[in-house]
């Protein structure tokens, strides 16, 4: 038989070497064998078993607590090393059980409680015979009972026969250790002897005690184990004593028997009377049960007819109290007045009539009483009260209208009248009107559609009222207004009379439109806040309170919406999603209200125009600010009516921007224009005055009218010019130069005069460097000529080649020379006399010779540089000479 690897001296130092180098400390390796690892299921998709070493260690405890037992599990690395692979502590080892699949025996599986993953099987080991299977498995289990003081369950493994093997092959394995180890050999045999005897012991303990007992149980019989027959027959004699011993118990109590059957038979007797009797009563009982419920089914009908009788003339005489018209409300529908002490009384009934009409409508009122004829008949009285009603509410509420205004309007007293001013307080006819909001909340709700014809005769009757209040007082306005007599003219007429026109002082034109926008717009705002509210339009509050636009209404102290808030007649307030409905039918019924009195508007502009145009400005910006100031959707024809004021304010500052173009443009229809035009320095005093006019947002009309006028007289300076070729860079020179003088502060101000101010200065520049070239050419035209020549030369022909072209030899040169700088101080004065007479202004001389000095000396000294570069050194006066001569003028 082939020596076991678990006597292999050599395996066990090589794996007490492979633990010592994973780090392990003070284990020792009691135990080692080659096993092959597998798993089952791959050995059935052909792959092989792993060979691996299974190694027992002990560590011990220096402190003296239990020493503690370790499973190592070594592979091979590819140096043929053992190297540790898996370390199982002994302490979690629960069972122990050999696959019975392997028909050798020899595969066996470690199951342990700490595996990470349960769902994965646990690797099968396989042993190369019963004997190392057996010999491991007894270490494992002794290593189990000394250290750890347990057992693990042994499934698939007899322990009887476990046992029987320890005992006879422990001595054989002892017997097989080679002597040549010395010690170390004999003391591991030492150790696997007791693990032998504890195991064996503990496996059969079992057995032992089962025996025991059955000792026992044997003897309380005097007998032997081996006497069977006789133990049988003596059970077979003891039973037949026992049965006749309970025949004579029966023989004995026999009398006794007979009585309790006597007994058993009157007792029977009695039982079978009792029930007959029974059975007679049970009959009686049942009919008696019979009549009983009979009587109560029909008092339980009679009751519930009676409930359900008193139930329906509750119910008839609620439906009746629902139909009875009372008297005081029906008079006062049908005939009652409408005058003021009177109202508290209508408006109760209306109340009183919303609220019937509704009770008799399917969500109040059950559908089964719907088809009724007393329901439909009431329902047809109570729909003629209202349409009775309403009429003879709309018609009052017409006429009441009409007669209201009718009397305002025949007072003089509330208009504006000859020297005085009188503004318009219609407080007295609010409180008037607001005596029937209520009245109209409830008309509304009974009939929605008589609205349209009241707020049509509200409208009609208040314009009239209204359109009379502006009237009156834009012409006693117009007419307290002390303004010029003569209009003031700009751009047009002698410098004298048109400075004398625009230093009028034409503020109070504008304070007067200013006037009548500060007492007519916060009225009209109020009157379309009052109308919608009083109408019930179902709209939010047109001014917020605290707003500087409204005019507070001098009534004694009441609020001018005092009962006119936005609820329905059953005192909800009305959701905001409603509103949207009705502001387009509003804004009709306001263009009613309100139509005709912007004519009085446009005539305070159109006066003021005419008075002064420039005050159109003022009023655009008061117009502008006034606009900012209306948020309001309801208050919509307010808005357009400023909206169609500031467009009228701009066409008529347009007009008066379009009259002054025109002005502008007839200047080049004269023959000769001379000297600075006229408009130049009439357009600095109108740019001053416009500017003092600005209020709130009129930026953008004044920067346009600044565009159109410069672009204008720009446009006409240069026809001007052209007209006479001789003079015409005289002419923009000195015009484009006074514009600047002008408008110097104000440009620096006002960005758009900015930029005209940088054109005119551009196209002074060029006009002066015109007009100075055309001087120094005049009088040196034989000199820079030939400049001009050469130069041109050099782009066609090498520079050494040109004294030899025809006309610039250097005789030609010499000759040049002599005509144009013989007598130089003579040519300068000249042309210093000449730029003398034609500027008709002093004050722009001294720059422009400066700039005709500095021109000259620039083309002379490029003059110089090509005579040194073409011709040598050829005599000629320097650049510093000709500056010292141009110096002496």
């Amino acid at each position: 038989m082939a020596k076991s690897s678990a006597d292999d001296a050599e395996l066990r130092r090589a794996c007490a070497a492979a633990v010592a180098a994973s780090g392990a400390r003070g284990e020792e390796v009691t135990f080692s064998i080659r096993v092959a690892k597998g798993r089952g299921i791959f050995e059935k998709l052909g792959r092989l078993a792993k060979p691996r070493v299974l190694a027992l260690t002990v560590k011990q405890s220096s402190r003296g607590e239990a020493n503690k037992a370790f499973l190592r599990v070594l592979k091979y690395s590819s140096g043929a090393v053992l190297e540790p692979a898996k370390l199982y502590k002994l302490k979690h080892l629960t069972k122990v059980e050999v696959i019975s699949s392997d028909p050798s025996g020899c595969t066996f599986v470690l199951g342990f409680d700490n595996l990470r993953s349960q769902s994965v099987a646990p690797p099968q080991w396989t042993m190369r015979n019963i004997d190392d299977r057996n010999r491991l498995l007894f270490c494992i289990l002794n290593m189990c009972k000394e250290i750890l003081s347990y057992l693990p369950k042994v499934v698939g493994i007899d322990i009887v026969e476990l046992a029987l093997w320890a005992k006879e092959n422990t001595l054989t394995i002892d017997n097989q250790v080679s002597t040549q180890d010395g010690q170390e050999t004999s003391a591991v045999t030492q150790t696997e002897r007791k693990v032998t005897v504890t195991v064996e012991n503990d496996l059969v303990s079992q057995a032992k005690e089962e025996e025991e007992d059955m000792e026992a149980l044997l003897d309380t019989y005097v007998m032997g184990i081996g006497e069977a027959d006789a133990f049988s027959e003596r059970l077979k004699q003891e039973l037949v004593a026992l049965e006749a011993a309970n025949v004579y118990q029966l023989l004995e109590s026999e009398p006794l028997i007979e009585e309790v059957l006597q007994g058993l038979d009157a007792a029977s007797a009695t039982v079978d009377d009792m029930d007959e009797w029974l059975r007679i009563f049970n009959l009686k009982l049942r009919h008696m049960r019979e009549d009983i419920a009979s009587i109560e089914s029909r008092n339980n009908g009679l009751e519930m007819q009676s409930v359900n009788n008193k139930a329906l003339m509750e119910e008839l005489d609620k439906l009746l109290e629902r139909l009875r018209i009372p008297q005081e409300f029906a008079a006062s529908l049908t005939g009652g007045s409408f005058e003021e002490s009177r109202m508290l009384k209508n408006v109760e009934a209306c109340e009183w009539l919303t609220g019937a009409i509704r009770s008799l409508e399917v969500p109040n009122l059950d559908p089964c009483y719907v088809n009724m004829r007393a329901v439909r008949e009431k329902k047809a009285e109570l729909e003629k009260l209202k349409t009775t009603f309403v009429r003879r509410a709309s018609e009052f509420l017409r006429n009441y209208f009409s007669s209201l205004v009718d009397f305002m309007i025949s007072d003089k007293s509330y208009f504006s009248q000859r020297g005085q001013l009188k503004r318009p307080d219609h407080a007295d006819l609010r409180y008037k009107c607001r005596t029937y909001a209520r009245l109209l909340q409830h008309l509304k709700g009974l009939d929605k559609s008589c609205l349209g014809p009241l707020r049509k005769a509200y409208c009609h009757s208040l314009n009239l009222l209204l359109r009379r209040e502006a009237r009156e007082f834009a012409n006693e306005l117009r007419a307290s207004t002390k303004a010029p007599k003569n209009p003031a003219v700009w751009l047009e007429g002698s410098n004298g009379s048109g400075h004398n026109g625009s230093s009028a002082d034409t503020s109070t034109v504008s304070d007067a439109y200013s006037r009548m926008l500060t007492i007519f717009i916060p009225l009209l705002v109020d009157e379309s806040s009052f109308f919608a509210h009083f109408m019930c339009f179902e709209v939010p509050a047109l001014v917020p309170a605290g707003s500087p636009n409204v005019n507070k209404s001098k009534s004694g102290g009441n609020d001018a919406d005092d009962d006119l808030g936005l609820m329905d007649p059953d005192g909800n307030d009305l959701k905001p999603d409603s509103t949207s409905a009705e502001l387009g039918t509003l804004n009709e019924a306001l263009q009613e209200l309100l139509d005709g009195i912007q004519e009085d508007f446009y005539a305070v502009v159109d006066w003021a125009y005419k008075i002064d145009p420039l005050r159109c400005i003022s009023m655009h910006g008061i117009t502008e600010r006034y606009l900012s100031g209306q948020k309001a959707d309801a208050a919509g024809f307010v808005r357009k009516l400023l909206d169609d004021l500031e467009s009228r304010i701009s066409v008529q500052f347009s007009r008066f921007i379009d009259e002054a173009c025109h002005q502008i443009e007839r200047n080049e229809r004269n023959v000769r224009q001379t000297g600075i035009l006229a408009y130049i320095p009439r357009f600095a005093v109108l740019a001053s005055r416009m500017e003092q006019y600005i209020q709130g947002q009129s930026r953008d009309l004044i920067d346009k009218a600044y565009t159109k006028l410069v672009s204008t007289m720009f446009a006409t300076l240069e026809k001007i010019a052209q007209s006479d070729p001789k003079t015409a860079d005289i002419v923009l020179i000195e015009n484009y130069a006074a514009f600047q003088n002008s408008l110097y502060d104000l440009a620096n101000v006002v960005p758009t005069l900015a930029k005209f101010y940088h054109q005119a200065s551009e196209s002074y520049e060029l006009a002066c460097t015109r007009h100075i070239s055309s001087l120094i050419y005049l009088q040196f035209e034989r000199l820079f000529q030939f400049n001009r020549k050469v130069e041109e030369l050099t782009y066609t022909i090498a520079a050494e080649e040109i004294p030899f072209q025809l006309g610039l030899s250097k005789t030609d040169l010499r000759r040049v020379l002599k005509s144009s700088l013989s007598g130089i101080d003579k040519s300068i004065g000249a042309m210093y006399r000449r730029l003398q007479k034609t500027l008709t202004s002093d004050e722009l001389f001294p720059s422009l010779w400066d700039k005709c000095k500095k021109e000259f000396l620039d083309k002379y000294e490029s003059f110089v540089q090509m005579v040194s570069r073409i011709y040598g050194n050829e005599p000629i006066m320097s650049v510093a000479e000709m500056k010292e001569i141009l110096a002496s003028f």
